[in-house]
C-alpha cells in the first residue's frame, strides 16, 4: 500500500493490526462456511480446553499469553453460549477451573475438521510467498522477547542524541557547573562530606594541579555532565574516576557512557595502567554502567566517604 510506503517501518504496528483485522474477518467467514457459531477471539482459550481438558483460568492465561481478566471474560462469554462451564470442582477451591460442556466438545470435533482445511490453505499461501510468515513471526517473537521494540528504540534515541554531545576539557568557566551538578546528585541520595567540598570547591588545586583532569559533556553546546580523573599517589592505582554527574534533564542521552569512555581514553594517554573508583550500590544505573565499562569489584581500600560501599578497578 502507498500509505505504508510513505510511513516506512514506523507504521509496523498499524500494518500488523490491518493484517490481523483482515485475517479475523476471514476467520468469521470461515466459521460461517462450516456452519460453526463461534467468535474468533475465543479460539486460543477454546483450543487449550479442547486439547488439555478442564484447566484453571490462571494456567490458561499463562499458556496463551493473555491476562487473567481477558481469559475470564472469554470464559464467561463462552459459558453464555453453552460451550464452557466454569467454577468446576477442584482440589484447590481458590482456583477457578473451566472445562468444555458436551456442546463444546461436539463443536471442538467440528472445528478440528475445519482446522485441517485451514492448515492446508495456509501452507499454500506459504508456498506461494517469497518469505515464510509463520517462521518469521516466531523469529520476531523470540527477538522481541530478548529485547523489546521499546528498548531498541531507546537505544537508537541515545545513539542519535549522543551525536550532539561533545566532551571537552575543563576550563574555569565550568567551575560552578562542576560543583552544582555533583552537589545536586549527592544531596539527592546522601549528604555532602568534607572530601566532596575539598574537590568541588577547589578543582584546580585538588585535581588539575596534581596531574588530574576534568572533562565536561556539552549537549548542543550546554554543559550537562562532568567527570574527574584524579591522580592517586601512594597507592597501587594510578587514577581515580570520580565526581561523575549528569544533569537530570540530560538523562537517557548516553552521556555517562561517553564521559566514562573519554576519561578512560584520557587515562591511557597519560600512561595509566588502571583506574579506581568508589560508589554506592544504591546507585544501580551507575554501577551497571561501571560494569559495562569493564570495572571489577575490589575490597579493602580506605575511603574518605561514609557513603562508599563498593570499590571498583579497571585494568587498562
Amino acid at each position: 500500500m502507498d500509505f505504508f510506503e510513505r510511513t516506512g517501518k514506523m507504521a509496523l504496528g498499524s500494518r500488523l493490526r490491518l493484517l490481523t483485522a483482515q485475517v479475523t474477518e476471514d476467520a468469521e467467514g470461515i466459521y460461517k462456511l462450516y456452519e460453526v457459531d463461534f467468535v474468533p477471539k475465543w479460539f486460543p482459550v477454546f483450543f487449550v480446553l479442547a486439547a488439555d481438558g478442564a484447566k484453571p483460568i490462571t494456567e490458561i492465561a499463562a499458556e496463551i499469553g493473555h491476562s487473567q481478566p481477558s481469559v475470564t471474560k472469554i470464559i464467561k462469554e463462552m459459558a453464555e453460549a453453552g460451550l464452557v462451564k466454569d467454577n468446576l470442582k477442584s482440589d484447590d477451591k481458590r482456583r477457578n477451573v473451566a472445562g468444555l460442556t458436551e456442546k463444546g466438545k461436539k463443536l471442538a470435533a467440528k472445528i478440528r475438521i475445519q482446522g485441517e482445511d485451514i492448515e492446508r490453505a495456509i501452507e499454500n499461501v506459504i508456498a506461494e510467498a517469497t518469505h515464510n510468515l509463520w517462521e518469521a513471526i516466531a523469529e520476531w517473537e523470540d527477538l522481541l522477547m530478548q529485547k523489546s521494540l521499546l528498548k531498541r528504540v531507546q537505544e537508537q534515541k541515545k545513539l542519535r542524541e549522543s551525536k550532539d554531545v561533545q566532551i571537552v576539557p575543563f576550563v574555569p568557566q565550568y567551575t560552578k557547573v562542576f560543583r552544582d551538578l555533583n552537589e545536586e546528585w549527592i544531596s539527592q541520595y546522601f549528604e555532602m562530606e568534607a572530601a566532596d567540598y575539598k574537590a568541588l570547591d577547589n578543582p584546580k588545586e585538588y585535581i588539575l594541579d596534581k596531574g588530574g583532569q576534568i572533562l565536561v559533556a556539552l549537549y548542543q553546546g550546554e554543559p550537562v555532565g562532568v567527570c574527574a580523573l584524579i591522580k592517586m599517589s601512594g597507592s597501587d592505582y594510578d587514577f581515580e574516576m570520580a565526581k561523575m554527574a549528569v544533569s537530570p534533564k540530560a538523562q537517557g542521552k548516553n552521556i555517562g557512557w561517553l564521559l566514562g569512555q573519554a576519561v578512560i581514553g584520557t587515562a591511557r594517554e597519560l600512561g595509566a595502567s588502571n583506574i579506581y573508583l568508589e560508589s554506592n550500590t544504591m546507585l544501580k544505573p551507575a554501577i551497571n554502567l561501571y560494569y559495562k565499562m569493564g570495572f571489577k569489584k575490589v575490597t579493602g581500600l580506605p575511603t574518605p566517604y561514609k557513603r562508599c560501599n563498593i570499590q571498583m578497578v579497571l585494568d587498562l
